[in-house]
């Protein structure tokens, strides 16, 4: 069974929301997935090109209006 976690990263300036995830994601069991709210602009710029980077799988990015939810799987 896959469970889901979420962070709230609306309203964190680059680098940080990047740092906060991968914590996040470190923390993780394999194969757990990551729900990752971000801002438009730089942060949706910039983290999921910095996490496939890292070696993360980026599953969607999805864009609700307001803010874009991320997927990353561990």
């Amino acid at each position: 069974m896959n469970k889901r976690a979420l962070l709230d990263l609306r309203g964190t300036p680059c680098p940080i929301n990047f740092v906060r995830t991968k914590l996040k994601l470190e923390q993780m069991s394999p194969q757990e997935s990551l729900e990752v709210w971000l801002d438009p602009g730089e942060p949706i710029e910039q983290v999921p090109v910095a996490l496939v980077m890292e070696g993360y799988t980026l599953e969607k990015i999805e864009d609700r209006t307001e803010f874009f939810a991320l997927l990353v799987r561990r």
